[in-house]
């Protein structure tokens, strides 16, 4: 393992995009004779890395079939159309309703000021390149595309976002999950192992929906799932438990607090104490206040996304 990617079976190198802080944001690079994709990218500042783990792999940039964001969220696929511009046999494989997002980036760039303010977003994600749309393939239900001869297959898996698909990858028979099946922080690990917290940000969850999604991904019975936020886990049926569970009371609390003076700090509040909660019931020892920093970002957009969902409804 080096500082920027860690090497792990079947081909798939884990390369830290350096979004946030260390271990906090994932591109996976898969490697089959010689052939190359890439499945999520970070935001436009991870390219250099992207293009470095290829370096470190012996690969040159016209290796690479395949970029494959897992949904247009800019920690998934904000560095797509730079990246592309510097892989030219890739072609962009994406959700058919994220597609028009990454061709033509301009409302889903105003959409981002207006959730996080133009100050942050030209600081976190800087301009959105547009990806020709001569280079873009739009997934469907069950779609397969071949790297090389290995099967990627596409399912459609919303509740995180409706323009969400997961990628099962037969030679490792595991997922790339994007956000779909939550978030897995090394920092947070138990004694009972990673501790998996819901990613339920604006404007798109869906409780039933994201129940559904994460029941056609265990249908598999995978051996891995490989996390955008962050790597490589197993055991999906236990942590899939934990995680619904937390969805499950996220969504009761804000019910409970639909109309609640200060609303927002509330929901804050309760999912903290839900995450919280678990985390002490999985064994951590991490202080209160500790607990709160690291996940301080997920109860802000937790707390956003769930506000949506009760008003939605």
């Amino acid at each position: 393992m080096t500082g920027l990617y860690q090497r792990l079976e079947h081909g798939i190198s884990v390369v830290d995009t350096g979004f946030v802080r260390p271990r906090f944001d994932a591109s996976f690079l898969i490697v089959e004779n010689g052939r190359a994709a890439f499945v999520d990218t970070g935001p436009n500042s991870a390219v250099p890395r992207l293009l470095g783990a290829l370096e470190a792999h012996g690969l040159d940039r016209d290796a690479v079939d395949y970029v494959i964001p897992t949904h247009v969220h800019l920690d998934h696929a904000g560095g797509a159309g730079l990246l592309m511009q510097e892989l030219p046999r890739a072609q962009l494989v994406i959700h058919p309703r994220g597609a028009r997002h990454l061709i033509d980036p301009s409302m889903l760039m105003e959409g981002v000021r207006s959730v996080y303010g133009p100050e942050v977003a030209a600081r976190d994600y800087g301009e959105l390149v547009p990806v020709p749309a001569e280079r873009v393939i739009t997934t469907a239900e069950g779609m397969v595309i071949e790297l090389s001869g290995r099967p990627l297959r596409f399912a459609d898996t919303p509740g995180h976002a409706r323009h969400h698909h997961c990628i099962w990858d037969e030679a490792s028979q595991g997922w790339f999950t994007g956000d779909t099946f939550g978030i897995v922080y090394p920092e947070l690990h138990t004694p009972r192992g990673p501790y998996i917290v819901p990613a339920t940000a604006p404007v798109q969850f869906d409780q039933e929906a994201l129940h559904a999604s994460v029941a056609r991904l265990l249908a598999q019975r995978p051996q891995v799932m490989y996390l955008t936020h962050y790597g490589a886990v197993r055991d999906a049926e236990t942590l899939a438990v934990q995680f619904l569970a937390q969805v499950d009371a996220m969504a009761d609390a804000a019910r409970s607090l639909v109309n609640a003076p200060g609303r927002h700090d509330a929901l804050k509040r309760a999912f903290g104490d839900i995450y919280i909660a678990e985390l002490r019931r999985s064994g951590s020892t991490l202080a209160d206040a500790r607990l709160r920093e690291l996940l301080a970002t997920d109860i802000e957009l937790n707390a956003q996304g769930l506000a949506t969902w009760l008003d939605r409804n």
